[in-house]
């Protein structure tokens, strides 16, 4: 089969569309054939070789994909050959077939395509770990984002609302602004032309936001905690443009008592994983469709194999609004 490739850590050149054997069925597993495989921030990380890298081997990416059930492994239960379903993965998503425990495996929503199901498993299981496990938001607290326009901040802005959170979003263009206000964002907020720590005072009376959520890696670390109301949680996943912070006033950090973390979800055990997957599944993902869903995926654009790196181009800078879908 057909699978796009790491041969060596670097930019988007790196990437090879290779020949390689399909992968080998475990008993506890789903085979399934890719229709259509998501590129996400952790997997320009990876290529870059911010990880570490298999020694003297390839590395192959892709968390998340859609596709059609081929084979099932004798142990497995929830699926058959033909259902047609989005997993999260442990990698190697961007190949024609991959093989993926049946526990990651997602039923595709009401009246989505294939196309639009791929964009929704690493969204969902990423938001729900670090917006509502980790960062503990709750119905009535206020969440920020920064950025607004990838996957996972589209996919926060819509649950956060579904459960009863004011949004707020800072992006550098209106027209992100406009997209994350049609996705339910409440309070929208151009960074290039207004401060936003002043501005998030002035819509809270002073108070601050409950929750941060910085998908991109801005150097805002002093102006993040000071937009913090007492007890707040700022979480950072965002690595591409992550800045060394060498000066901060540690007295706000610690007279508002607040929660600084980061983290992403590939690096999480399986069990780990599958816990996080079960309360998706049970909180979340009856809350995506077109038609009586508040959760909606949104794609900006789907390239072939051949062109893994214009899509990995595109990823680094920042410019969709959506996801960025691979096809075999």
């Amino acid at each position: 089969m057909r699978a796009v490739a790491v041969p060596l850590p670097g930019g988007p050149r790196v990437l090879q569309v290779q020949e390689i054997d399909e992968p080998q069925l475990r008993h506890d597993q789903v085979l399934i054939r890719v229709h259509f495989a998501a590129v996400n921030r952790d997997d320009i990380s990876l290529r870059r070789g911010a990880f570490r890298f298999p020694l003297g081997g390839t590395l192959f990416l892709g968390f998340e994909c859609s596709g059609v059930v081929e084979s099932v492994g004798k142990n497995v239960s929830n699926w058959k050959i033909g259902d047609k379903v989005c997993a999260l993965l442990d990698g190697a998503g961007y190949a024609e077939k991959v093989a993926v425990r049946e526990g990651q495996v997602f039923p595709i929503p009401t009246e989505l395509s294939l196309e639009e199901a791929a964009s929704l498993p690493f969204a969902a299981c990423t938001v729900w770990l670090s917006v509502f496990i980790t960062s503990r938001l709750c119905r009535g607290e206020t969440l920020l984002i920064h950025g607004g326009s990838g996957g996972i901040d589209a996919f926060a802005i819509q649950a956060a609302k579904l459960g009863g959170s004011r949004v707020f979003v800072v992006a550098g263009d209106q027209e992100r602004l406009s997209y994350c206000e049609s996705l339910g964002a409440h309070v929208m907020i151009n960074y290039r032309i207004e401060d936003f720590a002043a501005r998030v005072k002035k819509e809270t009376r002073g108070r601050g936001v409950d929750v941060i959520l910085d998908c991109t890696g801005t150097p805002y670390f002093q102006k993040n905690i000071e937009s913090l109301n007492v007890n707040g949680r700022l979480f950072i996943m965002g690595a591409l443009g992550a800045t060394l912070y060498t000066q901060m006033d540690l007295s706000v950090l610690v007279n508002k008592r607040l929660t600084v973390q980061g983290g992403y979800l590939q690096n999480r055990s399986a069990r780990s994983k599958q816990l996080i997957i079960e309360d998706v599944k049970k909180n979340l993902w009856p809350a995506i469709g077109k038609v009586d869903g508040m959760i909606l995926p949104v794609v900006h654009k789907c390239f072939s194999f051949s062109e893994a790196d214009e899509a990995h181009r595109l990823v680094e800078t920042g410019h969709q609004i959506g996801k960025i879908l691979l096809k075999p």
